[in-house]
């Protein structure tokens, strides 16, 4: 076990965010969780946001390590994947995944957070590079197709994950809802 304790009380946070959610992860509720002293999170982090901007982080690196690991195939196929990835990762991990867009909560300037979630994003545009190489919206720009796809996708995990999309889509399957969504931008 890693005995770091900036790791330790990351450790906590994740595990206090993954089964109670974002409002549980407290500095005092984080350092019980860890074993240590009230103060000790003050110790390695200035405070919650900065402690809260090294979870997101984690779940930024996790995206990250996904969309590094697609299978081959043709560029379109992989964007496609990439999509569903991003999607599932959501519907996986809500609480997480609602902390990493809660720019009230983070701090967003804090360098590792920040290279992480722009490193996702890049990775993302890189895919739509990729599949544009390949012939999928040739003349269109990369970067604002990229993040309107991005857009899409993101709204669409947060309209279902707060229960708004499934009665709007008339579909309880997110999975049709998503193939609309990616037919809308995936068609030639």
């Amino acid at each position: 076990m890693d005995d770091d304790p900036r790791q330790r009380l990351i450790r906590s946070a994740v595990a206090v965010l993954t089964s109670e959610g974002v409002e549980a992860v407290t500095l005092r509720r984080i350092a019980r969780e860890a074993g240590v002293s009230h103060g000790a999170p003050l110790r390695h982090f200035t405070g919650r946001a900065e402690l809260l901007a090294a979870v997101a982080a984690s779940g930024f690196a996790e995206l990250h390590r996904q969309a590094a690991d697609l299978p081959g195939g043709n560029p379109q196929q992989r964007l496609l994947t990439a999509c569903r990835r991003y999607l599932d990762f959501a519907l996986e991990n809500p609480a997480m995944f609602e902390l990493m867009f809660r720019p009230d909560l983070i701090d967003v300037r804090e360098p590792e957070l920040a290279r992480l979630s722009n490193a996702v994003f890049e990775q993302f545009l890189d895919l739509v590079t990729s599949a544009q190489a390949g012939g999928w919206r040739r003349g269109t720009a990369s970067r604002p197709l990229a993040a309107s796809l991005w857009a899409a996708l993101h709204g669409l995990a947060a309209l279902w994950l707060r229960g708004g999309l499934p009665s709007a889509a008339e579909s309880a399957d997110v999975e049709h809802t998503l193939a609309v969504t990616l037919n809308t931008y995936l068609r030639p």
